[in-house]
């Protein structure tokens, strides 16, 4: 199983990204997909969600009208667009997918600032 992740980067406040998460291993089609952030002396936390058909997403409060998680079952990808990025959005971002198991992928460095 591998969950890889990319897309991270520097970026400055008011600025875009868009994280991807390229799956391979297991049934993708059939396992919710998340990312999760860990910002430096914090706890991980869930900060977009999306159904196995995509047909349904969640969002943190703090990122609700700024990112997009989407996915793409025929090419085992998800991703999250992020807009509008803040210095608190300074995190390291993890793809994670859930089915009963769950995976994680290795996370990839996002940094806002100016």
């Amino acid at each position: 199983v591998h969950l890889v992740e990319s897309g991270g980067g520097s970026v400055q406040p008011g600025g875009s990204l868009r994280l991807s998460c390229e799956a391979s291993g297991f049934t993708f089609s059939r396992y919710s997909m998340s990312w999760y952030r860990r910002a430096p002396g914090k706890e991980r936390e869930l900060v977009a969600s999306i159904s196995s058909d995509g047909g349904n997403r969640n969002y943190a409060d703090s990122v609700k009208d700024r990112f997009t998680i989407s996915r793409d079952n025929a090419k085992n990808t998800v991703a999250l667009q992020m807009n509008s990025l803040k210095p608190e959005d300074t995190a390291v971002y993890f793809c994670n997918a859930r089915w009963g198991l769950v995976y994680w992928g290795q996370g990839t460095q996002v940094t806002v600032s100016s």
